[in-house]
């Protein structure tokens, strides 16, 4: 559906995205994944015919993007970081004007906006100001006015940043319909849980360049194993031996430390931490943030 090869973007001598490949089929969620001045955004800016590349190819269908942008939009939804929607409309007038960019006018634009009120749950506010919105309720707008055109891509950039967990998974499962319905999305995020929760495949980016790609938990049963271990109140040099003997890979954290309790040898490992009587010593489930910490360093909060 959507192909990238050897994408890059510069800007000046500072490269932003560097040979970056991928593709995307019909009913998946990609996820891009990293931290902030990753490239997350200027790589969706350039597949949507934002911004021209630097270098490498995009193809959508039979078109090739930047070349024909026009067309590859007509079938293309995009979800930005920022609501953008327009305060002197309605909600219902939002989507309803937001529709004769694509030629749809009259009582199909307004038959279109109707459906797609309720399709996300505002049918109730149709009439209501949009300064009278919660942040989740204009998140939901900003996705059904990216719905308008019925894409065959949406491009969902941090969608749920800044919004209450009962609104995030509110807009979680309005992705999980889309993708049911045969849709293809690309999400960025720096939320582990929203990446695991939705995303069939990852990509992990760090400074534009990819790290490692692959199934969610593929990808964290292959760079961190099953179970993590956090002990504080040790010194770091007995940490590192404890690690050392049991060839675990180990890291700071705060005030503490975290420690892989690989197979075979994760209990043996964990008796060895319980032996030590550390004041604080707890175990939990590897996951996306471990992966990311293990290959570039930092965490997903980090800002680049």
């Amino acid at each position: 559906m959507l192909t990238v090869q050897n994408l890059g973007k510069v800007y000046g001598d500072r490269p932003v995205v560097c040979d970056l490949s991928f593709c995307l089929q019909p009913g998946e969620v990609l996820g891009l994944l990293g931290p902030n001045g990753a490239g997350k955004t200027t790589t969706v800016a350039m597949c949507y015919g934002q911004v021209i590349p630097s270098q490498g190819q995009i193809s959508f269908n039979h078109w090739q993007i930047p070349r024909h942008s026009k067309q590859a939009k007509a079938k293309m939804g995009i979800v930005t970081q920022e609501d953008n929607l327009d305060p002197d409309f309605t909600v219902f007038q939002n989507l309803a004007y937001f529709a004769h960019h694509y030629g749809i006018t009259g009582a199909a634009a307004r038959q279109r906006a109707g459906e797609l009120l309720a399709q996300v749950n505002l049918e109730s506010v149709g009439s209501a100001a949009i300064d009278t919105l919660s942040g989740g309720m204009k998140r939901r707008l900003v996705l059904a006015r990216a719905l308008i055109n019925q894409p065959q891509v949406i491009f969902l950039d941090e969608p749920t940043t800044g919004l209450d967990p009962d609104a995030r998974q509110d807009f979680w499962q309005l992705v999980i319909q889309l993708k049911r319905q045969g849709c293809g999305l690309i999400l960025t995020t720096h939320y582990m849980d929203e990446a695991q929760r939705l995303c069939d495949r990852l990509l992990l980016l760090q400074q534009g360049r990819m790290v490692d790609q692959g199934e969610p938990q593929i990808l964290i049963q292959r760079t961190i194993g099953r179970e993590v271990a956090e002990v504080e109140g040790l010194p770091p040099e007995q940490v590192e031996a404890i690690a050392q003997q049991f060839q675990a890979w180990w890291w700071r954290f705060g005030h503490g430390y975290g420690i892989t309790l690989p197979e075979p040898q994760g209990e043996a490992l964990w008796q060895a931490l319980e032996a030590t009587h550390a004041p604080r010593l707890t175990r939990r489930l590897a996951n996306l943030e471990d992966v990311f910490l293990r290959l570039t360093g930092s965490d997903l909060d980090s800002r680049d």
